[in-house]
């Protein structure tokens, strides 16, 4: 059964030096350092610690969020360890999934997240909702109306004028207008 740490700072500027000092003093055989952002989907270092893991292991962090980017995400990772036999210990939180309190605390912290995601959907279902009921549609607000397609058009079909120049007056981007262009010859 080993110990397995695994220590994270967001940038190669800062020093992981004093997660790493904690997680030797808890008694850590091998540690995993990370230089890079909690939000990035891709963290090489905490891949090769996942998977150097095996049934009776432990995974120490200094702190919850140097391991997830969410408390999803942490109970994500948490629940695949603890179906592989891995325990997991959170030393600044007192977390430590290898005893029976551990688990439940930690389960309570996912119960809530999850709780605090449901609530945060179904209020933007209801928004949702109640702007349909008015009548208003989601989406982007159009910026060329049809009189502006037109005066384009005429613009376009004149050859007096680039793309980029009738883009510039109607402050617009060249694919808008390469696509309403496209949408006029569709329509013709």
């Amino acid at each position: 059964m080993a110990t397995i740490g695994y220590a994270r700072v967001s940038t190669r500027e800062q020093n992981p030096d004093g997660q790493t000092d904690a997680l030797e003093a808890a008694g850590c055989d091998k540690i995993f350092v990370e230089h890079a952002s909690g939000a990035l989907a891709k963290r090489p270092a905490l891949t090769d610690a996942l998977g150097y893991l095996r049934e009776g292991d432990s995974l120490v962090v200094t702190k919850l969020d140097r391991l997830g980017r969410s408390v999803r995400n942490l109970k994500q990772i948490a629940d695949e360890l603890q179906q592989r036999g891995v325990g997991f210990r959170a030393l600044s939180q007192g977390i430590d999934t290898t005893t029976p309190g551990g688990r439940l605390f930690f389960h309570m912290l996912a119960a809530i997240a999850e709780f605090e995601h449901d609530l945060i959907v179904e209020r933007t279902h209801d928004g949702l909702a109640a702007a349909r009921a008015r009548g208003r549609k989601g989406g982007p607000k159009f910026k060329m109306t049809p009189t502006k397609i037109r005066q384009a058009r005429a613009m376009y079909d004149e050859g007096a004028h680039t793309v980029q120049e009738i883009a510039d007056t109607f402050g617009v981007s060249r694919p808008t207008i390469y696509r309403h262009l496209a949408d006029h010859v569709e329509r013709a």
